[in-house]
């Protein structure tokens, strides 16, 4: 029976790696997976999943109004989509049908705080919604894991307000630890 996952981490700790991982997988094993990211995140370009270590696939964007039970899903063995802290909570709902009434795997990577420590909505959702939860750990600049974010300036100085989402990668934001955070 086919689950929803919900794989979290801190910014830079792999996440987009494993998901090309596992696409890479089904596909050598003559499998068709559909590969989704936020429409959002345009910093590699427009629906395009890249990882820091240098590969990347197009993908299939999704933003605010996608309704994934409207798609034709024929043939596809695994959903995989990056930047899940994006969904809305009825995208998490539908993708949690998906898996149930479809038997279609449906793998989903993202964080779950932004850069004050509230938590994204999609990611609320998925921890509520997932049948399996896993932690991708990394680590902050002090070695201890990595559970946060903090944003940062030009000059690299933190940020503390804002708009929750700014997108950017390292230029922009750090992942620490949770005294990391609290001491700035």
């Amino acid at each position: 029976m086919a689950k929803l996952f919900f794989r979290y981490a801190a910014m830079n700790s792999g996440k987009s790696t494993q998901l090309l991982q596992i696409a890479n997988n089904y596909e050598t094993m003559g499998k068709q997976v559909a590969l989704y990211t936020a429409a959002i995140d345009d910093r590699f370009g427009v629906g395009m999943i890249s990882s820091r270590l240098g590969i990347q696939r197009q993908a299939h964007t999704f933003a605010g109004d996608t309704d994934f039970l409207s798609l034709d899903w024929a043939g596809i063995s695994c959903i995989l989509l990056d930047e899940a802290q994006f969904l809305t909570p009825d995208q998490v709902c539908q993708l949690h049908r998906l898996a149930h009434t479809r038997n279609i795997p449906v793998i989903c990577f993202g964080l779950r705080v932004d850069f004050q420590g509230h938590p994204f909505a999609g990611a609320t959702w998925l921890l509520t919604r997932a049948e399996e939860i896993e932690e991708i750990k990394t680590i902050c600049a002090c070695g201890k894991k990595a559970t946060m974010h903090i944003r940062i300036n030009a000059d690299g100085s933190r940020v503390v307000q804002g708009p929750q989402v700014e997108i950017g990668g390292e230029a922009r934001y750090r992942a620490v630890c949770g005294r990391c955070f609290h001491q700035g």
